[in-house]
């Protein structure tokens, strides 16, 4: 049985296997989205649904989790490829 891993959406907490979630990158001083979840930096997750990256814009997750300001074209981007 081949090991799946598990990653943990920033907006509604809930684990979820890799492939299942939408990986955006913060690498230097650029935020952008990790279609092939190979790009260097530091990672964060959220899930393919409309409810959970409306979430993280509202209450601006992902800036939290970068500690960085996050541009509103990354959460339209990333609606874009639910």
């Amino acid at each position: 049985m081949k090991h799946v891993p598990l990653r943990m959406c920033v907006a509604c907490r809930s684990m979820k296997p890799q492939s299942e979630l939408i990986r955006i990158v913060k690498n230097g001083g650029s935020i952008e989205l990790d279609t092939e979840k190979k790009k260097f930096g530091r990672g964060a997750y959220i899930c393919r649904s409309a409810e959970c990256i409306q979430k993280a814009e509202k209450k601006n997750l992902l800036a939290k989790h970068f500690k960085y300001n996050v541009d509103k074209e990354i959460y339209a981007s990333a609606e874009e490829t639910v």
